[in-house]
């Protein structure tokens, strides 16, 4: 019997406006089940991943299980990826608040996503070394994927319809104009690298150091406007289900994001990740690191995922996102009765302030309040508004939350380029 004849015999698809009006009103909704399948290539040993299926946002209870699913492609040594692979998850759960709904649990992931990215950046360049590491880094729980990134590791989401979307942004300065302005209105330079007779080749980098990235953990010698503050998105799928391929440049470096989801269309994830990491290969020839994982986000009751038809060419992608404000996730959501993912969250702003909300986690007994990155208790004293600024500024406004302690406030200016910071270099 063939692929389409068995899934034809499952459950129907369902809608998904149907899908999120049954959770709007409290009904019970069918997790789906994931597949999953990894694969590389080395050429410098210096690509890590992340694959752990058992997380639990209630310790000891089974059913608020959810997943991880991340890429690291480390530069200028190992020792960035390693220690973002083993810290990075234990620091964004530490940001979000025990005792909490599911729904409410998934609305506080982007700020933790943040705060644990910076947490984890600071935790590093305490070490002393030099090396820096891209992260793309995917939360699936249920029908909702969220996907952080810094650096140019990429995660793109293959759905019914046949439609490619992207749910991170590439942080190359080459590329990135935005980037490229903020980096040097911080105190960076961005330019080619110069040969003899004044001639400049290869792609836009920042100096010192030369990195290509305007964003990554690490890379203490190239300066803190290198920012480790992730671009997040949060998408929700309807139980169409979806493939998701997560894979580090060297994967995209050959090929584009449409040629990746199709080389593997029809395969089981675990071949899927196999036959992209060759396409990319005979494109492009062994340059690079390749890693890739992929994903497959499968309806309950069908064996495999379903089909993908071709995608018609007058087809619009607006038919398939029905995108709500980049800023909020509580505005009114409008639902797309046809499409099969919703875009519920997207946020890729520089500035920790805009990332961390106005919640104010300050104990009214004690006067203690927690740090929003490092989430350490200390007293007001001790520690600064991300809203504070100078004490004359009609801006400043001291008293408003979220706090930074003294060390995170710190890391917050130097990194907008208000403090000057004097790279750190290990001989």
């Amino acid at each position: 019997m063939s692929q389409i004849e068995v899934s034809a015999m499952k459950s129907p698809l369902i809608p998904l406006a149907t899908l999120i009006g049954q959770e709007l009103r409290g009904e019970e909704v069918e997790k789906p089940y994931l597949k999953y399948g990894q694969a590389g290539l080395a050429k410098k040993g210096e690509d890590y991943f992340l694959i752990k299926t058992d997380c639990q946002r209630i310790h000891s209870d089974p059913s608020t299980t959810f997943s991880v699913f991340a890429i690291f492609d480390g530069h200028n040594g190992i020792s960035a990826a390693i220690f973002t692979k083993e810290n990075l998850l234990a620091n964004v759960l530490s940001a979000i608040p025990q005792g909490i709904s599911r729904h409410e649990w998934l609305l506080a992931l982007p700020r933790a996503l943040v705060a644990g990215f910076v947490k984890t950046d600071i935790e590093f360049q305490q070490k002393g070394e030099t090396s820096g590491t891209t992260v793309t880094f995917v939360v699936i729980d249920g029908w909702t994927v969220t996907a952080a990134s810094v650096g140019d590791s990429r995660c793109i989401l293959d759905t019914q319809g046949g439609v490619v979307s992207l749910l991170t942004v590439d942080h190359r300065l080459e590329e990135n104009e935005e980037e490229r302005e903020r980096v040097t209105a911080s105190g960076g330079e961005v330019g080619r690298l110069n040969v003899f007779g004044g001639n400049e080749v290869g792609p836009l980098r920042c100096w010192p150091g030369g990195l290509c990235l305007s964003r990554s953990i690490g890379d203490t010698d190239v300066g803190e406007y290198i920012v480790p503050i992730p671009h997040v998105k949060q998408v929700k799928l309807s139980n169409a289900g979806g493939r998701l391929i997560i894979a580090s440049d060297g994967i995209w470096d050959a090929l584009s994001s449409d040629m990746a989801a199709k080389s593997c269309r029809g395969l089981p994830a675990e071949l899927a990740a196999k036959m992209v990491v060759k396409e990319a290969l005979r494109s492009r020839g062994l340059k690079d690191d390749t890693t890739c994982v992929v994903v497959d986000i499968i309806p309950s009751g069908h064996p495999v995922l379903p089909p993908t038809p071709m995608k018609k060419p007058n087809m619009l992608a607006s038919l398939i996102f029905g995108k709500k404000s980049q800023n909020s996730v509580n505005k009114t959501n409008k639902l797309s009765a046809i499409g099969v993912v919703e875009e519920l969250f997207e946020e890729g702003s520089a500035m920790l302030d805009e990332r961390l909300g106005k919640d104010s986690p300050v104990d009214a007994n004690s006067g203690i309040f927690r740090c929003a990155v490092c989430q350490v208790d200390q007293p007001p004293v001790e520690g600064l508004s991300v809203n504070s600024g100078s004490f004359f500024s009609p801006a400043s406004k001291p008293w408003e939350g979220p706090f930074l302690c003294a060390k995170c406030q710190t890391k917050k200016d130097a990194m907008e380029g208000k403090r000057l910071t004097r790279p750190t270099v290990v001989l």
